[in-house]
């Protein structure tokens, strides 16, 4: 039995177990009383080639193959060997600080990352990835001329996901990845090593330090970007005040797109960074328009995409 795109791609993305489409999973097994939709799922889930090369964290692969047996022996179905094997396996691993998570993009290729299981880890929150970098991740595969054939910069990479998607999806002339926390910038830059970005031509990609408070006229002037790019930045008054200096600066030296999405949790703090921009003399317009749904995270949240000019 085939499992549509639909049914892999929330387990591939390692997101929410409630994402999961247990009710079409429940359905099958009591309507067919028989196990071969596990199997199948667990083919393309556990035991499939990507997550046995960059597998998941050893909690979630846990409670996911807990799901399946509890639905499984719920719906009366014959035991089904290696969905026990599996379990078996993984409750032996050791629980780890890190995991990879992988993320499909339409056409079959993949994404995978090294990212930290917590939230917050070494006092900072980039490296996992956030809702409003699948936001602009997806919005960049369906307005690739945005990036076709230009250099860009992107502004707290973070674990690298919109950047690699770009650099595999959307032809840019050369990418420049930047951040400015230690261990951020060497997860990001093994990240970029992982999915072999660095090695594909074109374009040209660097990883670099990128201090927004110290940040230099002449230090931005050299990367010569095009468009710039930013995701999940402004979540604290300080950070975005730093934010905006470089904004500044960086529409000192040229005129380039740039494009900021950002989950909405504090509207205070949105709106401030907002007086901010327009007190620098930077003016802003909200991008409207759904995107098509690649990735599978929560959409409950209010996530707003702006892009500046002066």
């Amino acid at each position: 039995m085939d499992i549509s795109q639909d049914f892999q791609a929330p387990f591939f993305a390692m997101s929410r177990l409630l994402s999961f489409p247990w009710t079409f999973v429940e359905k099958d097994l009591e309507s067919n009383k028989s196990s071969e939709l596990i199997s199948d799922i667990l083919k393309q889930t556990c035991l499939h080639s990507l997550c046995r090369k960059f597998p998941p964290s050893a909690k979630y692969r846990k409670l996911f193959l807990s799901q399946l047996i509890k639905r499984q022996e719920a719906a009366g179905c014959d035991p089904l060997d290696e969905l026990y094997d599996a379990l078996a396996e993984v409750v032996g691993a050791e629980d780890t600080s890190e995991c990879y998570k992988s993320y499909l993009l339409p056409g079959g290729d993949s994404v995978s990352l090294r990212e930290s299981v917590a939230l917050i880890s070494d006092g900072t929150t980039g490296l996992v990835t956030w809702e409003a970098a699948l936001f602009l991740t997806e919005w960049a595969l369906e307005h690739r001329q945005a990036f076709s054939g230009r250099t860009v910069l992107e502004l707290g990479s973070g674990v690298g996901l919109t950047g690699i998607t770009i650099c595999r999806s959307c032809s840019p002339k050369r990418f420049v990845f930047s951040d400015c926390h230690p261990r951020v910038l060497q997860t990001l830059e093994d990240n970029v090593r992982l999915n072999a970005v660095a090695q594909r031509e074109p374009p040209p990609v660097t990883v670099q330090e990128l201090d927004w408070s110290t940040a230099t006229e002449e230090q931005v002037a050299r990367i010569e970007a095009d468009t710039v790019i930013a995701a999940d930045v402004v979540y604290d008054p300080e950070v975005a005040e730093s934010l905006v200096k470089l904004l500044n600066t960086i529409l000192s030296c040229s005129s380039p797109d740039i494009y900021i999405c950002s989950t909405v949790r504090n509207p205070e703090t949105y709106s401030g960074f907002k007086t901010q921009l327009e007190r620098a003399g930077i003016s802003h317009r909200v991008m409207t328009g759904a995107v098509s749904h690649v990735f599978p995270y929560s959409r409950g949240s209010a996530i707003e995409m702006i892009q500046l000019y002066r």
